[in-house]
């Protein structure tokens, strides 16, 4: 019967070799992650360690369509090349590719035409944590975890793009007249586009940019002494960082430095939910405010799924790269396990994958994340800030809970292209 445990169908079958990557006895995974790069040594480790504990956890469960989870591992090192490379290489050996984070990712043909077990250009499941580039956005086989912004097909030039302002209106109702700066992740000309509709969003939403300025992983603490300046001459009271934590730790830092007591909301994204911004920001970076549209990890008792990913991962181990990993093979697995359900264990291939992914439309990773269409973004988020060196809930108040309002998403026409340039 269809309601039937996906295992339960296996058992008296004989199982075959029905596609790319699954064999009578495995099905091969590759995760892709930017891990070797000089630039940012290890930057995506943890969606490779998520990927791995996620398949030691079904395999010792009995593994998945009766078969055992193989996961194949590929550096893309911040490098279009080797991204392209990675693509081919999933293309060649897995079913499908689960759980990846690749910044430089232009050319995904490799995976939108790739041919399957019988020589059919099906495309190759891309069920990826974050994608940032717009063509691997709006490819039709990539479902990603974090949001999508632009609504696909993409389309050059204006046109309308989604951007999450629920944290932003919270802030809004503690300081009515925010003003201030916003720091623009300027290493890649994808990061600069994406900040153009969510410094958009806010401004509509009622917050006067003081400055909007460029900052780079690589920068030094010095490299802020400019920026701080801009804070100081404005009185601003808000600090919005779209960039990385070390960026967020540098301005907090050199703004205690030259005296700053104008700021009264510092904010960030998931990017700044890290163990290093607790180790290495210390007290500098208490009170800090940061966004997540899933539970956090201090609330993994909450969860099931959440509990599963710490305890496979291990606490010294999580990050939030990891945990949007790690919902992705949850997603993986349940379009797997509905295949098998409907059509048997040795009906497993890439077209039925595609179509299931296709046919989803409110995952939550077992309630860890706010439901979303894997092509949309969720309206759902907690909002936490850094207390004495931990995370705490800050809202909505309850544990477990998420704020999902309608209108958390709001719609912003601009040409992202255009309005990057107009950033220095």
């Amino acid at each position: 019967p269809a309601s039937a445990p996906a295992s339960d169908m296996c058992k008296g079958v004989p199982l075959e070799a029905t596609e790319i990557g699954v064999t009578p006895t495995a099905i091969t995974i590759l995760v892709m992650a930017d891990v070797g790069s000089p630039l940012a040594p290890g930057l995506f480790q943890g969606n490779i360690d998520a990927v791995t504990a996620f398949a030691r956890r079904v395999n010792a469960q009995g593994g998945l369509a009766c078969r055992k989870l193989v996961v194949k591992t590929w550096d893309s090192k911040l490098s279009a090349e080797e991204a392209k490379n990675g693509l081919i290489e999933a293309c060649r050996s897995a079913l499908a590719m689960v759980g990846s984070n690749a910044l430089f990712n232009p050319d995904v043909s490799p995976i939108v035409n790739c041919p399957d077990k019988g020589g059919a250009p099906t495309g190759l499941p891309d069920v990826t944590a974050l994608a940032v580039d717009v063509n691997q956005q709006c490819s039709p086989v990539t479902f990603p975890i974090q949001a999508v912004a632009e609504e696909c097909p993409v389309r050059q030039g204006v046109r309308p793009l989604r951007a999450f302002v629920g944290h932003v209106r919270y802030f809004l109702r503690q300081v009515p007249d925010l003003h201030g700066i916003f720091q623009v992740p300027g290493d890649l000309p994808t990061t600069v586009q994406s900040a153009t509709y969510q410094i958009a969003a806010m401004e509509r939403e009622g917050v006067r940019w003081d400055a909007v300025v460029k900052v780079s992983g690589r920068d030094t603490q010095a490299a802020y002494t400019p920026r701080i300046q801009i804070i100081k001459e404005s009185a601003s009271n808000f600090v919005y960082n779209g960039s990385n934590d070390r960026a967020m730790i540098n301005v907090r830092k050199e703004a205690k430095a030259q005296g700053v007591g104008s700021v009264k909301i510092w904010a960030c994204s998931l990017a700044c939910y890290t163990r290093s911004m607790l180790s290495q920001g210390g007290p500098d970076v208490d009170g800090t405010y940061l966004w997540m549209q899933f539970l956090p990890f201090e609330e993994a008792d909450a969860n099931q799924e959440a509990s599963a990913f710490v305890e496979s991962v291990g606490r010294d181990k999580i990050d939030s790269f990891g945990a949007q990993a790690w919902q992705a093979a949850v997603l993986f697995k349940q379009v797997t396990e509905r295949v098998v359900r409907e059509h048997g264990p040795n009906g497993i291939n890439r077209a039925r994958l595609l179509e299931a992914l296709r046919q989803t439309k409110d995952f939550d990773a077992n309630g860890w994340m706010g439901p979303k269409d894997p092509r949309g973004m969720s309206d759902c988020f907690v909002l936490l800030q850094i207390r004495g060196g931990r995370f705490e809930r800050v809202h909505p108040a309850t544990k477990g809970e998420f704020d999902c309002t309608s209108g958390n998403v709001v719609t912003i026409t601009l040409d992202p292209a255009a309005e990057a340039a107009k950033i220095k």
